[in-house]
Order: C-alpha cells, then structure tokens, then sequence
C-alpha cells in the first residue's frame, strides 16, 4: 500500500479512539500434529454469504498463527460473557496455553471451546499482509450456535458484557 504525505497519527490515540467499538471476542484455534493451538482474537467479523467467507487480522508476530496456517484449518469460537479465563489463558503467549481450558476437537480436525457461543469452523481461503497484521480469510466449513447467551465483549481495553433489547 502506498503511504501518502499525511500528518502522524499517534498510536496512543488511535487505540483510545477505536478502543470505543465494542467488539465481540474470540479463539481461533486448531491442532498442529495431534497439539492444540490458538490464539485470543477480537478483530473477526463475516465477510460474505455466497460463498460463505469470514475473515480476522493476525498480528504479524504471532507464534500461533503459523501452526494453523500450516494446518489448513481452524475454528473460530465465539467466547460467552462466562469466558474470560479462557481469553486470558489464550491472549497469552507460550506453550501450555490449553491448561484448564476445555476443548474437544470437531469432525474437520479444529478445536472447538467448550461453552463458546458459537463456533465456525473453516479452510483457510487467503491471507494478505496489510500493516502490521495478516488479514486471514475462511471459507466456511461448518457452524454452530449453542443456546441463549451473553457473548464477552472488549471495550476501552477492558472485558465487557453485552445487554441487548430484543
């Protein structure tokens, strides 16, 4: 991308400013030789219904991303308000990151959180570098909504949990 002649924008305050869009959280996840991997994840959102696309960016220095990236393969898991031990446990990094985190594996060989939301598991269709992250793209393999429930939110670099009116 070429970089115009534009004034600065100090990092500070861009992540003040866009910390006030509340967004949903999540953990991308998969098995890399029979081993779970996986990462915390905040900036996924859907991208198309024919065919059915999502798409999330991953920072560049991830040491996840390129375990799953190998794989082909992976699950987004859409995390409940009840779940932020297992956002903490997965926005970490090192190894064990999976201790006291309960997961089975699906039928396309992803890992699914138990208790998430939901989950849509995916074939990874495109990845393009923009910035500092990957933006990553998945065609949709399978997906699943559990029942009723409150989903973990990030606003203003904080947990948060949704009220809605229906």
């Amino acid at each position: 991308m070429e970089r115009l002649n534009r004034p600065r924008i100090d990092a500070a305050d861009f992540r003040d400013v866009l910390g006030r869009f509340a967004s949903g959280i999540t953990v991308v996840a998969g098995l890399d030789d029979g081993e779970p991997v996986g990462f915390a994840c905040q900036s996924f959102a859907s991208l198309s219904l024919d065919p059915p696309l999502v798409m999330l960016a991953v920072g560049r220095t991830s040491t996840s991303w390129p375990r799953l990236q190998r794989t082909g393969r992976f699950c987004v898991n859409i995390l409940a308000a009840d779940q932020q031990a297992t956002c903490a446990a997965l926005g970490r990094s090192g190894p064990d990151k999976f201790t006291g985190v309960p997961w089975s594996v699906s039928d396309h060989g992803t890992v699914r959180i138990d208790g998430a939301l939901a989950t849509v598991d995916c074939r990874l269709a495109d990845i393009r570098e923009a910035g500092d992250h990957h933006i990553v793209t998945g065609e949709v393999l399978d997906l699943a909504a559990r029942g009723d429930g409150r989903p973990l939110l990030y606003f203003r670099s904080r947990y948060a949990t949704g009220t809605f009116c229906t």
